[in-house]
């Protein structure tokens, strides 16, 4: 058969038939093909475009809380990425954010020889070691969602968190105006939410507003978080303003603010988009959230450490700011009309029609 065959029984040509069963998936078994007389490396070149041959290589995700939806898109993205380009990618670090098993879990990946490494650089010194080693084994190390000054990873995938901190800063001092206010923050010190807080106290302080902020923490899981967040605003009523600087904290601030109807009374705010988050807005328990684009995360850093690789480490090094992108009640229907992997709130692959966000 020639390339440009065509097939009765499916309306495809050759090309066309290549190129849907690859978008599916599907090249791990091509029986869906085996009309066209198609093997397992044509389908292959045909799927990954006009990059070379070349080997699957394996990236390894280090993440601090690998079991936070919050990552689940960073995930699709990731695996999407994967899928584009012919490549493979295991997720694994830490639940609870402890650094130890974070630094095991990279050490696992050096020893296993991976073609990749992806670590959210949490911790200001305890992965400089880790990644030397990374690097010193031939391994291309990158950080993403969080970064740390002075660590010789390549580049960072990642939200400018600090100037992220002064945009929430800044939304406090115009709702607020004056008074006390709470930041709450999962685990204080860790470099992939600190920065968010201490830009916003930056912005607070430049203001010259009367606004008093009070960092609290409240723990890596959403529940120990939840109940921290009801204990704190018990014995403080007189807030007004809560705002948090995680997803799972963000979501605690929204529940807290229906349970005792502070609804216009207390204004609050904070990041990402958990579900709670998104209805809270919709609801006008939350004034806003910060998109800092998860799926990216996973999808642009699969892209750079493939593009290392391939070019053999002449180019794909490149610090990459996934944004800063405020959600109101004005822009929140589009996220909760839209079920999709780009969010986290489908795992199914589909193209979106425009729904007006941008």
């Amino acid at each position: 058969m020639k390339k440009t065959d065509f097939s009765p029984s499916t309306g495809l040509t050759r090309r066309q038939a290549i190129r849907r069963a690859a978008g599916a998936g599907a090249l791990a078994s091509l029986s869906s093909l085996a009309g066209f007389g198609v093997t397992s490396a044509e389908a292959a070149e045909e799927a990954l475009g006009k990059f070379p041959k070349h080997p699957q290589w394996k990236f390894v995700f280090v993440n601090h809380v690998t079991t936070n939806p919050f990552f689940v898109p960073t995930r699709y993205g990731a695996e999407d990425a994967c899928a584009l380009l012919g490549c493979t990618y295991q997720w694994t670090g830490s639940e609870k954010s402890i650094a130890t098993d974070m630094v095991n879990a990279m050490n696992t990946a050096v020893s296993a020889k991976a073609d990749g490494i992806a670590v959210c650089l949490v911790d200001q010194t305890a992965f400089n070691d880790p990644v030397d080693g990374a690097l010193k084994a031939g391994i291309p190390t990158v950080s993403y969602n969080a970064d740390a000054k002075g660590n010789k990873r390549l580049c960072y995938i990642g939200q400018d968190l600090f100037e992220s901190g002064k945009g929430l800063g800044q939304r406090i001092v115009e709702s607020v105006g004056e008074g006390d206010v709470v930041g709450f923050i999962a685990t204080p010190g860790q470099l992939n939410i600190q920065p968010r807080l201490d830009g916003a106290k930056e912005a607070i302080k430049a203001s010259g507003k009367s606004i008093n902020l009070t960092e609290i923490a409240t723990g890596p899981t959403v529940n120990e978080e939840l109940s921290r967040i009801q204990a704190y605003f018990t014995g403080h009523k007189d807030l007004k303003g809560m705002f948090a600087v995680d997803a799972g904290s963000t979501q605690g601030v929204a529940q807290t603010i229906a349970a005792n109807n502070l609804q216009g009374k207390v204004h609050a705010g904070g990041f990402d988009l958990l579900p709670v988050t998104l209805d809270s807005i919709k609801k006008g328990d939350l004034d806003f959230t910060i998109d800092q684009q998860p799926y990216l995360q996973g999808f642009y850093t699969v892209m750079v450490l493939f593009m290392i690789k391939i070019s053999g480490g002449l180019c794909g090094s490149a610090d990459i700011n996934t944004g800063l992108k405020f959600v109101t009640k004005d822009s929140v229907d589009p996220y909760l009309s839209t079920q999709s992997r780009y969010e986290g709130s489908s795992s199914q692959e589909k193209v979106l029609p425009h729904s007006g966000a941008y």
